[in-house]
């Protein structure tokens, strides 16, 4: 049953992100054009958005634990570190250069874009690099020991 909840959710965003017009990327770099020749249509969109996940979240954060989940995932953590205000920032950039972002982008995939293509194979490369040096980051003194003699 999580599956197809999750499935189903997945349908929903996807069908609102075409809907909304959030996978063209020249609307939404006409939306992020505050200066130029502005499209505030995407702002509808996200106060929209909103409309619909704030009470959801607010029934969530009322519930002991999630319909089809043995225990919620809230964030651990609610600070601001530097991690998150550079990731933040290349995320913004990168959505400002070329109006995707991660499920645009995915969804986009269907068009048999080359670019799209080479967008998500960064997006995914971006990941995996982050990853590794998160993982160096945490891993021990005797961890990073062993990984250096191993070669």
């Amino acid at each position: 049953m999580p599956m197809i909840a999750s499935l189903l959710c997945g349908l929903v965003f996807g069908a609102g992100l075409l809907i909304s017009g959030m996978v063209q990327p020249t609307k939404v770099i006409g939306f992020l054009d505050i200066f130029g020749a502005w499209d505030p249509s995407l702002a509808v969109v996200m106060m929209a958005a909103l409309a619909v996940s704030v009470p959801g979240f607010m029934l969530a954060k009322g519930r002991s634990r999630p319909l089809l989940a043995a225990r919620n995932f809230w964030p651990a953590r609610d600070d601001i570190d530097r991690p998150l205000v550079v990731g933040s920032t290349l995320f913004g950039i990168g959505w400002g250069l070329v109006g995707l972002c991660p499920g645009p982008a995915l969804e986009n995939l269907a068009t048999l874009s080359p670019d799209v293509f080479v967008f998500v194979a960064a997006m995914a490369a971006g990941m995996v690099l982050r990853d590794l040096w998160q993982r160096s980051r945490s891993a021990t003194p005797r961890e990073q020991a062993l990984t250096s003699a191993d070669g």
